[in-house]
């Protein structure tokens, strides 16, 4: 029997590493996205001592523009001939507006639209591979969100915290839209809140800093955050569950501000525009 394979996003440091560790100890064969080739490697290394009979793969990529997206999903695409699971965990809280190359915020970019461009890339051969899972790592800091079409993708309406529970609203508006064509087909996606973990996402310098470090001793690590994005990822008993919300080992109710149907294909649709993908699921 071969192995399933499953491409982990965001795999060199905090809950991604721990969430490949955890797939790699279970037998499965991980591939590692890393944005950053020393990190990656430190990362694989790492869980190769640890996994020394199932190492994991790495694969450099960075996920901050449409171009390079794009380059990993070829790449994935080339060496796989099955991908079974997909865990959309990359993630990044701006402290600036910052554009890329595409001119399009890196919050957005990175939180959004990076999932969204990978899955729908990738969703041939996960259809090929069924049963097949999407996973996408979240933040319950979603439910404070407020899409601004014209606004949001360029960063016109960043705010650190703001643009952080913005760019999570879409990607749960995302993962609605999602489910909903992917009925039937043999592909399930799910979002969740792995709970609120200590990693450097949201890292401040100064007194601001020194607080986070002070309230973040309290948080989980990210060894136990990634229990719940493992247990949606490979669980029995979510066979065939779709279009739900997890708030760490709980289904929760998705929030009514990502209900909004209309807003969800709108932001489909933009999606597919800003990333230059002809046919989008």
């Amino acid at each position: 029997m071969t192995k399933q394979v499953c491409v982990v996003t965001g795999a060199n440091a905090g809950i991604g590493k721990a969430i490949a560790l955890s797939l790699a100890q279970a037998g499965l064969q991980v591939v590692m996205i890393c944005r950053h080739e020393a990190r990656g490697q430190q990362a694989a290394a790492e869980i190769k001592t640890a996994v020394s009979h199932n190492p994991p793969d790495l694969l450099i990529g960075d996920l901050g523009t449409i171009a390079g997206v794009q380059q990993v999903a070829a790449n994935l695409l080339r060496h796989y001939p099955q991908i079974h699971i997909l865990i959309n965990n990359a993630g990044v809280w701006a402290t600036k507006r910052e554009l890329n190359e595409d001119g399009l915020e890196i919050s957005f970019m990175v939180n959004h639209l990076a999932p969204f461009l990978l899955t729908n890339l990738l969703l041939e051969r996960l259809k090929a591979s069924q049963p097949a899972r999407i996973v996408n790592v979240n933040a319950g800091l979603y439910v404070k969100g407020k899409l601004d079409l014209d606004k949001t993708p360029y960063g016109h309406d960043f705010h650190s915290l703001k643009s952080y529970a913005n760019t999570k609203l879409a990607n749960v508006l995302f993962t609605v839209e999602l489910a909903r064509r992917l009925e039937g087909s043999g592909v399930t996606v799910n979002a969740l809140h792995p709970g609120v973990i200590r990693t450097h996402l949201g890292d401040r310098s100064g007194p601001l800093g020194w607080l986070l470090k002070l309230v973040k001793r309290s948080w989980k690590t990210p060894e136990e955050g990634a229990k719940s994005p493992v247990w949606v990822a490979t669980a029995a008993e979510l066979e065939g569950v779709n279009g739900r919300y997890y708030n760490e080992f709980e289904e929760i109710p998705i929030d009514p501000v990502a209900q909004d149907v209309a807003l969800a294909k709108q932001l489909w649709e933009l999606s597919g525009t800003l990333t230059k993908l002809e046919s989008a699921a």
